[in-house]
């Protein structure tokens, strides 16, 4: 478990006390109120409004109606309008994340209870043990956590099991919880049509930094590098690379090691695909997202110099995203990478097709609509 505080709450005139689970980390709840089917949904959705948590005793199919119905209430309330009505893009985009930030601050007000084997002792709860495993681990003791985050890593549950198709290697990837999804995938086409640095064929060591799914060095492998060495500094990442490589059988000429960035020695190619927002994360699992001051970013372009071999090229995945939101321009990304002494080779552009880009109630819709996805090839000047 992630957090070790306690929640207590009364119940039947006793004081009661659990282990509380956050993924987010969020301190436990002070307030807190037991509630079964009786309670209408104009109610709950009030007292989660007034930062009441509310723990579930009833039927664990009207939980999911009760949440359902406090989420229609809370998209029914608009925005207030600024004194401005003219907001920048990052304005625009900072109400946003505000938004949904203040939506699931309320929903997750919703609480259940677990056993220490991660079954929930409901009526008509589902069998939630080996979700519950492969997202928190072992248990020793029962606890409280959210029904929204609950629903969160059983549709994780369903991604690993079913897989994420890439057609451009025709293969799966299978995500564990906590690591960044590969559903947009159109980035492994760049990486898999970009010519191969000629060094590679006397140097055949990559890098793949922050390594997620493994989904990048894996094509590396499948475009005949013969060693990789992918890293990440987050244990579930490195779990779920080895999975896929394991499943696809390169584990052979893939090394992974867990550090921040890049391993020891150098490499005739370094890949990586950084966080593309420069914003700041609301819980750990956004952390493969938002990159606060594009720390890895700078910190990948920066360390390339002292790592690229002679002649070696540095791959850069980048969504210019946020440029649209107006968090960083390209005059700053060229900038930095002058700064860390690269030169740029070539840029090949890609244009994202995920179905959000056609969404126009989408907040976001315009700077979604016009983003491209670029895979920078750079080398030390």
């Amino acid at each position: 478990m992630s957090d070790d505080s306690a929640i207590h709450w009364q119940e039947t005139g006793e004081e009661k006390t659990a282990r509380w689970h956050s993924e987010k980390g969020l301190p436990a709840p002070k307030r807190v109120q037991v509630i079964d089917d009786r309670m209408p949904a104009d109610t709950a959705y009030r007292l989660a409004c007034e930062g009441i948590a509310l723990l579930w005793r009833g039927d664990f199919q009207n939980a999911r109606q009760l949440l359902q119905a406090m989420a229609r209430r809370t998209d029914k309330i608009k925005p207030k309008k600024p004194k401005q009505p003219d907001l920048s893009s990052a304005e625009a985009f900072h109400q946003h994340r505000l938004t949904q930030s203040q939506r699931a601050r309320t929903l997750e007000k919703l609480l259940l209870p677990f056993n220490a084997d991660h079954s929930i002792p409901l009526r008509r709860a589902p069998d939630t043990r080996a979700a519950c495993l492969e997202a928190y681990g072992p248990c020793t003791e029962p606890y409280i956590a959210s029904l929204r985050g609950l629903q969160g890593l059983i549709g994780a549950h369903e991604w690993r099991k079913k897989g994420i198709e890439i057609p451009v290697l025709d293969l799966v990837i299978h995500p564990h919880y906590g690591v960044f999804a590969p559903i947009r995938n159109e980035y492994v086409q760049l990486i898999v049509q970009a010519p191969l640095p000629k060094l590679l064929a006397t140097e055949s060591t990559a890098f793949d930094i922050g390594t997620g799914t493994g989904v990048l060095a894996a094509t590396l492998a499948l475009r005949g590098v013969r060693h990789i060495i992918a890293t990440d500094q987050d244990p579930r990442a490195m779990n779920c690379a080895r999975d896929n490589l394991k499943r696809l059988n390169l584990l052979n000429q893939v090394e992974l090691v867990q550090t921040d960035l890049f391993p020891q020695g150098g490499a005739a190619l370094i890949v990586c695909n950084p966080p593309w927002i420069p914003a700041r994360p609301s819980s750990p699992l956004e952390h493969a997202i938002f990159d606060p001051g594009s720390r890895m970013l700078h910190g990948f372009l920066h360390g390339l110099s002292a790592h690229l071999l002679p002649g070696g090229e540095g791959w850069l995945i980048l969504s210019d995203f946020a440029e649209h939101l107006g968090l960083r321009t390209r005059d700053e990304l060229l900038a930095a990478i002058d700064a860390a002494d690269l030169k740029v080779l070539d840029r090949t552009d890609i244009k994202p097709h995920h179905p959000r880009v056609s969404d126009t109630s989408d907040p976001l819709h315009k700077a979604r609509a016009a983003e491209l996805t670029s895979l920078w090839r750079l080398a030390v000047q």
